[in-house]
């Protein structure tokens, strides 16, 4: 007698919950799914408001956006294409080197981004009140231990 296709996966499913990568992936998914949702009503994706997130704070070039959004330059070269065709920013070459872009919000695009900041914070508090103060910084340094683990070699 074999078993059902329902089986094999329960099996499976019951193998990956054992696993702590299962557990940060589904949490990332989870964040990003919810920050997703409420960003969608302005128009843009995660890395799209983590890129307006990052140029409110400096004008900044393709590369260093790519490296601060953890995204490879050609996709920041897309995400730049489509937020610069929505007038969100503006690229100009830069005063030091004539071959690099300077990206920089435009009026439109820090509208956008502090409506569309306003709703990923409260997704983040919405997150932290889920947890004491003291459960929070285990949590931080837990994950940051787990993040030096895994970059260490």
């Amino acid at each position: 007698m074999s078993e059902g296709r329902m089986g094999v996966e329960e099996r499976i499913i019951e193998g990956l919950e054992e696993r702590l990568g299962t557990f940060l992936k589904r949490s990332e998914q989870a964040l990003m799914a919810e920050k997703s949702r409420v960003l969608k009503p302005f128009g843009l994706s995660v890395p799209q408001y983590a890129a307006l997130f990052a140029l409110s704070q400096a004008q900044l070039s393709g590369a260093q956006l790519a490296r601060i959004c953890y995204v490879t330059p050609q996709s920041m070269n897309s995400l730049l294409s489509t937020l610069e065709a929505k007038n969100l920013i503006e690229r100009s070459p830069s005063d030091l080197h004539a071959q690099v872009l300077v990206t920089k919000l435009t009026r439109a695009g820090h509208a956008v981004f502090r409506k569309a900041n306003e709703a990923a914070l409260a997704v983040e508090r919405g997150l932290s009140a889920a947890f004491t103060a003291d459960e929070e910084k285990t949590l931080r340094d837990l994950l940051q231990r787990a993040i030096a683990t895994l970059s260490a070699h």
